[in-house]
């Protein structure tokens, strides 16, 4: 399950949130050492200085970090934004992230910015713009990067292949790693009607180099990936099929909204330390 692609696993991690800064650092709090690395979003560390960097710094200092983006908006129409990219390879210059992700979308177009992560149509021309803007990125950072797939609410008409083989062949074409966001896979399932675990069956294991899992919210017509609960039993259940398929992946719990103390969310991250030994060890 492993290839010369992949990074080494990072164990189990959290998002980094300034609440959660004082208890992370507490020394007389054996809360941080239950935590094996943590995931920041880049945009929030973009900056020239300030607390972020501060505390970014000192945590850096005990604890892998790895950065994730939500604004490389890799699938617009809009050339790549130079000055976005030359800033974001100075954060890792600074953070020395084990790798950088962000999101397989685009999040808006002639300039103008929407902040929501949108789908894009699965389309043969949409994998070679994709692939393009991603080789192109890759050799500005010097690293591959990472792709996270998105969960959706439309299809398009045009559509002429399911989301993973679209997937599968931007990171082919791309030669890029993959982010599986296990949450995003369900709410996507339920919402459009297909089979998880095909879905699983037709992501390439050797790209696979992190998970996502999440909690989101169900309405009557549909499921919304908020991150605002805690991660449901039938994410669980896809999480143990992921394992299963792709290996212990490094495994990132992601809570943004309605953030519980950090030792919730600690006794949370055991349950995917639980549920991937279990995984491993039913699949041996």
């Amino acid at each position: 399950m492993t290839s010369p692609l992949l990074h080494a696993p990072l164990g189990f991690g959290l998002g980094l949130r300034p609440p959660h800064y004082a208890a992370i650092l507490d020394e007389q709090s054996p809360l941080g050492a239950e935590i094996d690395w943590f995931e920041i979003i880049s945009e929030n560390y973009m900056i020239p200085g300030g607390r972020p960097l501060y505390f970014l710094d000192r945590i850096r200092e005990r604890w892998p970090v790895v950065m994730h983006g939500v604004s490389l908006s890799i699938g617009s129409t809009d050339p790549l934004d130079l000055d976005y990219l030359r800033d974001l390879k100075a954060l890792a210059h600074r953070a020395k992230p084990a790798w950088i992700s962000d999101h397989l979308c685009w999040t808006g177009a002639h300039g103008a910015q929407v902040h929501d992560l949108l789908p894009l149509p699965f389309t043969e021309e949409a994998v070679r713009h994709v692939a393009s803007r991603v080789r192109q990125v890759q050799d500005v950072l010097g690293q591959r990067i990472l792709l996270e797939n998105v969960s959706s609410y439309l299809q398009f008409e045009e559509d002429e292949m399911r989301e993973w083989e679209f997937i599968s062949a931007i990171a082919e074409a791309a030669d890029c790693l993959l982010l599986l966001d296990v949450n995003n896979v369900y709410v996507s399932s339920v919402n459009h009607g297909f089979d998880p675990e095909a879905y699983l069956a037709g992501i390439p294991a050797r790209r696979v180099q992190q998970f996502h899992v999440a909690g989101h919210e169900t309405s009557p017509d549909l499921l919304i990936d908020t991150h605002d609960h805690a991660v449901p039993d039938p994410v669980w259940q896809l999480y143990r099929s992921a394992v299963q398929r792709f290996g212990p992946a490094s495994t990132l719990l992601e809570r943004d909204d309605d953030l519980p103390d950090l030792d919730i969310l600690v006794q949370e991250l055991q349950l995917a330390r639980d549920h991937q030994a279990s995984s491993l060890k039913a699949a041996a």
